[in-house]
């Protein structure tokens, strides 16, 4: 029998992500396209087909598709979010708009605790939801087997021809009982157990050999896990003598980060690391560059210059030498790298130059198929210290996508009528829509929409509730896809201003100060330990001639999808009280409610 599944891809933020999953249950998987014919899935021979989500409409003209005789195969399917509303359209069912998109955590409701899809799960598990259209018709032969509050139909199944369909992720970690539903799935298929971590090591030494064949590899190393853990399986594959790490400092690192990396590496055996210093270069090119794609496009190529720069300094044979990158999934997946995906953000390290660079081989991406728990225990696995492969993420681009800009100067004078119909819908709240906006990815694809500060009317801060509600807004409000609360206000001041912002030296020192405050108050401790990430970013938002700091702690696994975790209260009360009296250039504090979806973890 066959031990592989195939994922049909349909563009989602979270295909990959699927085929990661499968092989959590210990069965190969591999990603095709969706136009695959059935002639080409009986040559594979696949135990099961996974239909993957997408960021199309199924109503859309040049909407990805698949061959429909793929249904009468024989092989158990499973739809997910679009792939399940795919399955509907072509046995018959009806798919319509749905009247509330759903981004984030629902319960679902079981409707057949005996369906083999469903064991082990129970009404009240929670999901992951990230969809507009919705299936309301069951093809022939169907049953509902769970609904959700806002969609009746979130899962259906053929029993007897093993065909199912979820509206919801189970991929994703917030799915709480997506693993037993995939394990589930694995089991109807009658896959064998053989992927593991170690598997994919062996593989990928065997692919670096053979592609670096005869050459060696300049890494451009950040310190972070990525680009860490890439370095280290380089060097188990090729030695030390063939790969040159170079970590390169563009003055948009955290405070004294460069020496701790630098430290830090040393410790776990690279200690003939190279440091090139060059925030003169990378400032001077973002001077009048103002929009999140142009900023991280314009730092991308900068990292490209100066590899080569420093490559002709020390005369290293270009014919002798291909380009490292610790580049993980869903850098790929966000910057639109699949055939049907929607870009949401541009990385650093998937600017044009460096899709031409892949085009013609010169560029070596040994973690590219991993996604961050795998990278992880990698790291594990070549015997990384604990200390660096637990390490936060950092963006590549640094502080340069955590110091927002603004271009012109703003007010929003026009949201007054908005705020006034969440004042009246959420009961002992009021909300004022700030006049930036942040990059989101919603429904698979990129949104850049305006955040909205909600505001107890009592005075206190249930940051338990406010998320909840935070999720509701997010997910009926065409023109918000973040929710914050302010630390430093209990009323909504009369206004908030936008001033024109460049990226600035200045700039870059306030959120360097307000970046040590924040770690400095949660590393070491045990009741942090859930804190997946903290980004935190200077806005240009104006309060008494002052700009503004927003915190966003989240806790995620994968970066696929994340929550806004929560501060101790000791805390957060003592980064509020630091940041007050520390940094005089801040007059508000934010604190962002927001998941992934509908945000992204990074604002930009």
């Amino acid at each position: 029998m066959s031990q592989s599944i195939i994922v049909l891809d349909f563009g989602g933020q979270y295909a990959h992500l699927i085929a990661n999953r499968i092989r959590r249950c210990g069965a190969y998987s591999e990603i095709v396209s969706n136009d695959i014919s059935p002639q080409e899935i009986q040559e594979k021979n696949p135990a099961g087909i996974i239909f993957s989500g997408g960021p199309s409409s199924v109503f859309a003209e040049d909407a990805p598709d698949i061959h429909s005789e793929i249904l009468k195969l024989g092989i158990p399917v499973l739809g997910i979010c679009y792939g399940h509303q795919i399955i509907a359209k072509h046995l018959h069912g009806k798919i319509v708009g749905a009247e509330t998109q759903e981004f984030g955590k629902a319960e679902i409701q079981v409707k057949n605790e005996n369906s083999p899809i469903l064991k082990n799960i129970s009404s009240g598990s929670v999901f992951w939801m990230n969809h507009g259209d919705e299936v309301v018709q069951l093809p022939e032969n169907f049953t509902c087997l769970a609904s959700s509050a806002d969609c009746e139909i979130a899962m259906m199944g053929d029993e007897e021809k093993n065909i199912y369909g979820v509206q919801f992720h189970p991929e994703v970690t917030h799915s709480e009982k997506g693993m037993q539903l995939l394990e589930n799935f694995v089991e109807i298929c009658g896959v064998a157990k053989t992927w593991t971590i170690e598997n994919f090591i062996d593989i990928e030494i065997e692919k670096i050999q053979k592609q670096c064949e005869g050459k060696k590899v300049f890494l451009l190393v950040s310190g972070g896990v990525d680009s860490s853990v890439c370095f280290a399986l380089l060097t188990k594959a090729l030695g030390k003598d063939r790969v040159f790490g170079c970590m390169v400092d563009h003055g948009m690192m955290r405070l004294h980060e460069a020496d701790e990396v630098v430290k830090m590496l040393a410790s776990a055996g690279f200690d003939d690391l190279h440091v090139e210093y060059a925030a003169d270069k990378f400032l001077g090119n973002l001077k009048g560059i103002f929009s999140p794609e142009e900023k991280r496009m314009s730092i991308g190529n900068d990292f490209l210059e100066l590899q080569a720069e420093i490559a002709e300094r020390m005369n290293l044979n270009p014919n002798e030498w291909l380009l490292g990158q610790g580049t993980i999934y869903p850098d790929t997946i966000e910057s639109g790298g699949t055939k049907h995906s929607s870009k949401i953000k541009t990385h650093h390290n998937r600017v044009e130059r460096i899709e031409k660079m892949i085009e013609k081989g010169l560029i070596i991406e040994p973690i590219v198929d991993l996604y961050k728990d795998e990278v992880r225990e990698v790291g594990t696995a070549l015997g990384l210290p604990d200390a660096l492969i637990s390490r936060h993420p950092f963006p590549g681009p640094g502080l340069g996508v955590r110091v927002l800009c603004a271009e012109k100067a703003d007010i929003l004078e026009n949201s007054r009528e908005r705020e006034f119909e969440i004042a009246a819908k959420y009961d002992g709240f009021s909300g004022r829509i700030l006049p930036i906006r942040s990059v989101g990815v919603q429904g698979d694809s990129r949104s850049y929409r305006h955040p909205l500060v909600l505001f107890p009317e009592n005075g206190e801060f249930d940051i338990e509730k406010m998320g909840e509600i935070a999720v509701e807004i997010s997910n009926n409000d065409p023109e918000i896809n973040r929710v914050l609360i302010n630390l430093f206000a209990e009323t909504p001041p009369e206004k908030y201003e936008v001033k024109i912002s460049e990226m600035t030296v200045d700039r870059i020192s306030v959120l360097q100060k307000a970046d040590k405050i924040v770690r400095d108050s949660i590393f070491g401790r045990k009741d942090c330990e859930h804190i997946w990430q903290f980004p935190v970013v200077l806005a240009p938002v104006f309060l008494d001639e002052k700009e503004a700091i927003i915190l966003r702690p989240i806790e995620s696994e994968n970066a696929m999808t994340a929550t806004a975790a929560h501060l101790p209260d000791e805390v957060l009360l003592n980064i509020i009280s630091r940041i007050e009296n520390e940094i005089p250039e801040i007059s508000s504090l934010f604190y962002d409610l927001t998941g992934k979806p509908p945000g992204t973890i990074e604002w930009e």
